[in-house]
C-alpha cells in the first residue's frame, strides 16, 4: 500500500513573528550586556581605578594635555599616605576652590559619570599635582641656586620643565599634619599651593582629599607608560629640624 507524504507549507507570516521576535530579544540582550558593562567600569572607576583626562599643560611635561591617566583609587586606601614626589588626583573644594553653591544635580550627575569613564574634562574641582611637601615639612624658596628646600636639604627638581625656575614666588611655610603642598611640574603654567598662600588653610590640601595616585598613561597609545618616579626627595629628612620650624604662610600669593 502506498503511502502519500504529505508536505506541509508554513505560513509566511510565522517566519517574519519569528525573526522579529528574535530580533527583540538580541537587542534586549545587547542594552542589558551594554548597561551592565557601563554599570561594572562606574564601579570600577568609583572604587579601583579611575580614567582621568588631563584638560591643561600644568603638569608637563610629565603629563601633556589629551593624556588619560589611570588613577589608583587603592594606592592610600589602607592606612598608607601620599609621599613626597607622588602625582595625585585631588578634589581641592575648599582649598583650592570655594565650596559648591549648587548646580543642576542631574547634569552634574551625567557629568561625573562621563569624566568617570574617561570621557570629558574633570570637575573643575579635580586637579592633578605633585606632593613635594607632607605635613610637618618645611618647605622654602629658594636657596641661593634657585632650589626648593624641604626640612633644610635642597632638592633637585629634574622633573621641572625645561626653562622654567622651581618657583617666581618666594615662601617660606610648614605644612600642618594632615595635609600637603603641591605643585605642577609646569611651574610657569600650574595655579597651585603657591597661589593659596594667603586662602583658607594656605594652599594645603587636606589628605582626605586626594582621590587617588596617578600610576599609569594609558592614552594615547605612543605614550602608555607607568607615570616615571622621581629620585628628588630621597636625602630629605623625615621632618624639619626643630630649630628650623617656623611661620607659617609666608610670602605673596602667586
Amino acid at each position: 500500500m502506498d503511502t502519500e507524504a504529505q508536505h506541509t507549507e508554513r505560513d509566511p507570516s510565522t517566519d517574519t513573528e519569528d525573526g522579529s521576535r528574535s530580533a527583540r530579544v538580541s537587542w534586549r540582550r545587547t542594552g542589558f550586556l551594554g548597561v551592565a558593562c557601563v554599570l561594572f567600569l562606574l564601579l570600577l572607576s568609583h572604587f579601583v581605578i579611575q580614567p582621568f583626562l588631563i584638560p591643561s599643560s600644568s603638569m608637563e611635561p610629565t603629563l601633556q594635555v589629551g593624556d588619560r591617566i589611570l588613577v589608583n583609587k587603592l594606592a592610600y586606601r589602607f592606612g598608607s599616605e601620599p609621599d613626597r614626589g607622588d602625582v595625585v588626583v585631588f578634589d581641592g573644594t575648599g582649598s583650592f576652590v570655594r565650596e559648591d553653591l549648587g548646580g543642576n544635580p542631574l547634569t552634574g550627575l551625567l557629568h561625573d559619570a562621563a569624566a568617570a569613564l574617561g570621557f570629558t574634562e574633570p570637575d573643575e574641582t579635580d586637579f592633578v599635582k605633585r606632593v613635594v611637601g607632607v605635613g610637618g615639612d618645611r618647605i622654602v624658596c629658594c636657596d641661593k641656586d634657585g632650589r626648593l628646600t624641604v626640612n633644610g636639604v635642597p632638592v633637585e627638581e629634574r622633573y621641572v620643565m625645561l626653562g622654567d625656575r622651581p618657583s617666581s614666588v618666594p615662601f617660606d611655610i610648614v605644612v600642618p599634619a594632615g595635609r600637603l603642598w603641591v605643585m605642577g611640574d609646569h611651574r610657569s603654567q600650574s595655579s597651585d599651593s603657591r597661589d593659596h598662600l594667603g586662602s583658607p588653610g594656605g594652599g594645603m590640601v587636606p589628605v582626605d582629599k586626594v582621590i587617588g595616585r596617578a600610576d599609569w598613561i594609558a592614552w594615547p597609545f605612543g605614550r602608555w607608560s607607568t607615570v616615571p618616579g622621581t629620585e628628588a626627595f630621597d636625602a630629605v629628612p623625615a621632618t624639619a629640624p626643630t630649630a628650623a620650624v617656623g611661620g607659617h604662610g609666608k610670602g605673596p600669593r602667586g
